[in-house]
């Protein structure tokens, strides 16, 4: 069964081709600029082990014609990998806020389409291109099942204290004020992976995803007890422009005070915070490159980011009462052994010792990166979530 991963964006669509037989990408790609002057398609192939890119740039309107083009690429003699769209069993769409109205993979449906539009302005920037995306595969690939997987589904395990605000209570009911929490489907994939190499599932652990966009969640046994994020992608950890939590009092100052527009918040702490806010970069490895020059900036930025990560550590394993792993994922998480390292310092209460050695090492499978004798153990694990929607989607059809 070939299934087809797509994550439609605003003005992007990311999307991957999965043989479930092997598990394995034939073709991955995105499509980027939609609707300016000049757009771009990057696709590869993965074939016999041989890797095969192609590149375009043309006028690309709107999705549709952008998606037709991934089908043709697809199906394309020279370069593709399927001999025709209809070779495609299921679509399955990253789907960004589900609320409270979707806690699993849905097959999406009239009905489901409705539900996501009404969950609009609880992610007014992504659900309405996630919903973009669903209709234009229905378009391109009529044959296929659109499979609906929610970054926020997994976290809808969290008991009412966790994802409660105390807030009168109207406004939890009326509008769904509440926590939900975002790359669930991350969470989920490294503590499947992280319960396999331990050989159990009856397990603690706290899974760090740090992308540009970064959070953490406490898994207990397999359930979501606790995550970083809240209603949105702008609570819990410093990010790469994003400031992470911080006293709204902050942002009644601004307002009141100094006059700012409430647009011109919103920016600020969505894009022009974090480590942006912080050193004038929001990539890490330009920050990283400072820090070892001596930047004091970049020190301390090195610093906070860590130390907000140790806060959550401890908030974590008071909420599970005890910890069995750390599980370092996502582009920072996986690559940067300078955010582990300090993370993991002055750790040994919580039987977290890091081994230089094995952290300095590379490699893309799994592997353990604490003292042999330590307690807790510290896994990093590459994440694949389009496998991992490929996977659910999978599950729902077969």
């Amino acid at each position: 069964m070939n299934i087809l991963v797509v994550n439609a964006g605003s003005s992007s669509i990311k999307y991957q081709l999965i043989d479930m037989n092997t598990e394995k990408p034939l073709a991955s790609g995105i499509v980027e600029r939609i609707g300016l002057k000049t757009g771009a398609i990057k696709h590869k192939t993965f074939i016999n082990g041989e890797e095969r890119k192609t590149a375009e740039e043309f006028f690309i309107p709107n999705h549709t014609v952008g998606l037709k083009r991934v089908a043709e690429l697809l199906t394309n003699q020279e370069v593709g990998v399927i001999s025709d769209p209809s070779e495609i069993q299921a679509v399955g769409h990253r789907l960004v806020h589900g609320g409270e109205s979707f806690t699993k993979t849905v097959e999406i449906t009239s009905e489901v389409k409705a539900k996501m539009k009404e969950l609009f302005p609880l992610a007014p920037l992504h659900n309405p291109a996630n919903l973009t995306g669903v209709e234009v595969a229905e378009e391109v690939f009529p044959q296929a099942k659109q499979i609906g997987v929610f970054d926020t589904a997994f976290h809808q395990t969290m008991p009412e204290i966790a994802y409660r605000y105390a807030i009168p209570e109207d406004l939890y009911k009326e509008f769904g004020l509440r926590k939900y929490g975002f790359h669930g489907t991350s969470h989920k994939y490294v503590f499947e992976k992280a319960a396999h190499y331990l050989g159990k599932k009856d397990l603690k652990i706290i899974t760090i995803h740090l992308g540009n966009g970064a959070s953490m969640a406490a898994v207990k046994n397999g359930v979501c007890v606790d995550t970083s994020m809240g209603i949105g992608p702008l609570n819990g950890l410093i990010m790469g422009t994003r400031s992470g939590s911080i006293d709204p009092s902050i942002i009644f100052y601004l307002v009141e005070q100094k006059n700012y527009p409430i647009e011109e918040v919103n920016a600020l702490l969505n894009k022009k915070s974090g480590m942006l806010g912080l050193t004038g970069h929001s990539d890490m490895r330009d920050v990283e490159e400072l820090y070892f020059k001596g930047d004091k900036n970049a020190i301390l930025a090195y610093e906070m980011y860590a130390y907000r990560i140790k806060q959550f550590i401890g908030n974590y394993t008071a909420a599970m009462n005890g910890l069995d792993a750390l599980v370092f994922t996502a582009g920072i998480g996986e690559n940067d052994k300078l955010v582990r390292s300090l993370v993991c310092k002055n750790m040994e209460y919580f039987g977290i010792t890091l081994d230089s050695a094995k952290n300095n090492s590379r490699s893309n499978n799994i592997r353990e990166i604490n003292v042999d004798e330590a307690k807790t153990k510290i896994l990093v694990i590459p994440t694949n979530e389009e496998l991992e929607i490929a996977k659910q989607a999978y599950e729902l059809i077969k």
